[in-house]
């Protein structure tokens, strides 16, 4: 403590706060406040973290902390502030406060003394450095504000990557403002919105270490950027029409043809005309037709090789959001957050097609000429009424899924062709979405008939997030732009550095250090080699970033899973193998900061089980260090293995005919005669033989291929074409209409708990029999599959389980699988808990395998 000359006591104070404070405005609103209260000193970035030195008052001093932790921007995600006295001289009364040049790494003590140039006075015309900002909703992370009053050294801080940022109202103002030198600027940004992980390519976040390195700031962008009243204060990805990036067109096969507002206009017409577009976004490209061109829709999936997996559709806005689904107060809340994902919503009933007038061909100037459709039909040129898509678009599920705008650059296009737009994925199916202007072009050339794309390089691949809400609750079906990599909290610290290899569908790679988890965005299927690449070069994108390096890696147990092999091969001393389903359980607990045991529901497709065979349906009793089976469903063959996941009629054939006998008789043939009369009698021949002698036909206790074998049954999908597909048209046939179940057993078998399926099935043929009509029967399915589950935990509770109960795994995806169950066990007292930060699925799994390692490397 020392004095003024007037006599006014004074301190000085060292914080570091480390969290996602880079990328997201924070120095700026340090700036802000300590002027606001009088303080002299400097803020900077140093590695992961913000360090300030201030002096002024105790009180003046003791408010700065207190609002550093309340009061920070809308971006960020305080994880930690530590207060430490200077030990060397403080800064000069009326010094005033300044953001300093950021330095590579923490210098640990430095007295108080920063040799970085101050940064308040305006950069010179052409400078590069800034700031910008991540995204912390309800589905991304979880607020976790920590203050050490400090001495000592404490667990290094994990280096914290802001996601992206969906553009913010007052850059959609200026963007749609003819008065605006912004105005129809396609990259337009501030310190509240625009590209962060995928532009960052080292840190501490400044504009030298992102791919606006390339782009020199005009003598405006530069005043901006170092005044510390403006918005764009200090922000890394500033960018105008004279300083920034720049769009450009190219047709699909010929050479750049426009720039700036023609390439626009040009991708306009194309979509406009019934065309496809390859749009450059900000985590990837994306392919982008005319949601209500039904020709357009049906060309799109010939060509992307995707012939019925939903598309998601980008609005304009909340309005138009609202004209094709049911937005409640949680999808807005959702749909408007800065990570802007993709929301399955409930559509609405689409009435019967109307006639469409096709819009008029683009002009021969350049715009490429739409190709034409062999397949297309005068049914299929009929396009739905204002406010309805194309029934193509999302067939076979009442859901749509809808996102907003994520940049100017969709504000753009989706402002000029007023109508909702298809945007998905730029790949071909199941590989991962393409980066690099000259492989999209070489990989999307076959599916689009142009390119709009742009000149500021992708560091990182981020595909669209995907969030589910259910009971007011968002629940993240795929965690990445605008979410990942956001940090998640780990229960129990790591002891060491963790990776944590994740699954082999809907693949996730986790990174652990201390409390801190980050899971790397999602990948795809790992069966595509350009997947596999994908994997790699993010873990090091992401290793290097975080500055976590693993000296332990959990895996799941299966071995032929690519993950496994990759674990193995990283660290094969150090290996932490993690069942699959404890991972899905882990997972839920590990986000709501649970340590002690719970009763887990893990139903998912398959996984294999730690005594060797395949789970999908099962109850577990689990901790963070270990779990036991207390119940599950009865098995029943998969013929052809990996076959019947792709044909659910082979898993209904392995189902009636060689379901684990727990007591009820198989359905007479009679019953299931509709059924097989529909299929090759051949095919049923060989199929029958295989499960006779156990050919080639694993045994499986998956709920999720129960709901394959229901959907075949009832004729609602005997093939597919995605994971899923089946389980998807029987919730949509169910929709809400309320049926009682068929009977349903629990059983004792094995010193377990066990739903028998054969009688549900029986239950269901026995009604089709007798003319109950298909939704009728999907919803009694539900609600028995929903009464045999709470009966398999109240069976288990009460011989000791934990009254938390954790639901995970794919089939919580089903929204009304996941209410009915959820309602039944609350109304037998139990808490119930899902993921919601954390995908339920298999995106999820590595963060459960990363919480599990923790906990037994620290017991």
């Amino acid at each position: 403590m020392s004095g003024t000359a007037d006599g006014t006591a004074r301190a000085a104070r060292r914080v570091e706060v480390s969290g996602t404070v880079q990328g997201v405005g924070f120095r700026p609103f340090v700036h802000r406040t300590a002027t606001r209260l009088g303080l002299d000193g400097w803020v900077r970035n140093a590695d992961g973290q913000v360090i300030v030195t201030a002096a002024g008052s105790p009180e003046a001093l003791d408010a700065f902390i207190e609002q550093l932790r309340g009061d920070a921007p809308p971006l960020a995600r305080v994880g930690r502030v530590r207060v430490t006295g200077l030990t060397g001289r403080a800064p000069d009364p009326g010094s005033g406060f300044a953001v300093r040049a950021s330095t590579p790494h923490t210098d640990g003590a430095d007295g108080g003394r920063d040799r970085g140039r101050d940064r308040t006075a305006r950069p010179a015309p052409g400078s590069t450095s800034g700031r910008p900002g991540p995204v912390d909703t309800a589905t991304c992370g979880e607020r976790d504000d920590a203050v050490e009053d400090g001495t000592g050294a404490d667990e290094a801080a994990v280096r914290e990557i802001p996601p992206d940022a969906a553009t913010c109202a007052a850059c959609l103002r200026e963007l749609f403002d003819p008065a605006d030198r912004r105005h129809r600027y396609p990259f337009i940004n501030c310190t509240d919105c625009g590209p962060r992980a995928t532009v960052i390519e080292d840190l501490p976040y400044d504009r030298e270490r992102t791919t606006m390195r390339g782009f020199p700031l005009c003598a405006r962008c530069a005043a901006e950027y170092a005044d510390p009243a403006d918005r764009r204060f200090h922000a890394e990805p500033l960018a105008c029409p004279e300083c920034g990036p720049r769009a450009a067109w190219r047709a699909a096969g010929g050479p750049v043809s426009a720039s700036g507002e023609e390439a626009l206009r040009r991708a306009a017409a194309v979509v406009a005309g019934g065309g496809i577009v390859a749009v450059k976004a900000l985590g990837g490209y994306q392919l982008v037709c005319d949601a209500r061109n039904a020709a357009a829709v049906a060309g799109l999936r010939r060509r992307k090789h995707r012939p019925a997996k939903p598309l998601a559709v980008m609005v304009r806005d909340l309005a138009a959001a609202r004209r094709l689904a049911r937005i409640g107060p949680a999808e807005q809340a959702v749909l408007t957050s800065p990570a802007a994902p993709v929301v399955l919503c409930r559509a609405h009933t689409a009435p019967p097609l109307a006639a469409h007038t096709p819009a008029p061909p683009p002009a021969p100037d350049g715009t490429a000429p739409v190709r034409p459709d062999p397949d297309a039909t005068v049914e299929s040129r009929r396009a739905p009424p204002p406010g309805r898509v194309a029934p193509g678009v999302h067939p076979g599920t009442h859901r749509i899924g809808l996102f907003l705008p994520t940049s100017g650059l969709h504000h753009l296009l989706l402002h000029d062709l007023a109508r909702p737009l298809v945007v998905t994925s730029g790949n071909l199916a199941g590989e991962p979405i393409a980066t690099d202007d000259a492989e999209a072009v070489r990989l999307l050339s076959s599916v689009a008939d142009g390119f709009l794309f742009h000149d500021r390089p992708i560091r990182a691949r981020y595909d669209d997030s995907v969030v589910l809400v259910a009971r007011g609750r968002p629940l993240t079906v795929r965690r990445a732009r605008g979410c990942a990599p956001a940090p998640l909290p780990l229960p129990v610290p790591a002891a060491v550095p963790l990776a944590a290899a994740g699954a082999q569908l809907k693949h996730t790679f986790a990174l652990a250090s201390g409390h801190r988890a980050v899971l790397g965005p999602h990948t795809g299927d790992l069966q595509d080699a350009r997947a596999q690449e994908a994997f790699a070069a993010s873990y090091a994108d992401l290793t290097r970033l975080t500055g976590i390096h693993p000296r332990a890696v959990a895996h799941d147990l299966h071995p032929g899973y690519l993950s496994t092999q990759w674990a193995r091969a990283l660290l094969p001393d150090a290996l932490v193998p993690v069942q699959h389903h404890h991972a899905h359980i882990a997972a839920v607990a590990a986000e709501h900061g649970l340590t002690e045991p719970v009763t887990g529901v893990a139903y998912d497709g398959l996984g294999l089980g730690d005594d060797g065979t395949l789970w999908g349906g099962e109850i577990l009793v689990a901790g963070l260090t270990g779990c036991r089976r207390v119940g599950r469903w009865g098995t029943a063959p998969l013929p052809g293995g990996e076959a019947a996941v792709r044909n659910p009629a082979r898993m209904a054939l392995g189902y009636l005919h060689g379901a684990e006998p727990l007591g009820a008789p198989p359905p007479p043939p009679a019953l299931a005669r509709p059924f097989t009369g529909r299929l090759d009698p051949r095919h049923v021949a060989v199929v029958r033989a295989m499960i006779a002698r156990g050919l080639n036909s694993p045994r499986a206790s998956s709920v999720g291929r129960l709901f394959d074998a229901a959907a075949a049954l009832l004729g609602l999908g005997e093939t597919v074409s995605y994971e899923g597909q089946a389980a998807v048209a029987l919730e949509a046939a169910a929709g809400t209409v309320r049926a009682e179940p068929p009977s349903w057993r629990v059983v004792r078998a094995g010193g377990l708990w066990v739903s028998d399926p054969v009688p549900v099935l029986t239950g269901l043929l026995e009604r089709q029999a007798a003319g109950v009509p298909v939704p009728e029967l999907a919803a009694a399915f539900h609600t028995a599959v929903a009464a045999a589950t709470a009966a398999l935990v109240e069976r288990a509770v009460a011989e000791g389980a934990p009254r938390t109960v954790c639901l995970a795994g794919g089939c919580f995806q089903n929204h009304r699988l996941l209410t009915e169950v959820s309602a039944l066990l609350r109304d037998r007292g139990l808490r119930v808990l899902t993921g919601s930060a954390v995908p339920v699925g298999d995106g999820g799994i590595s963060y459960g395998q990363a919480a599990v390692a923790a906990a037994l490397l620290r017991a």
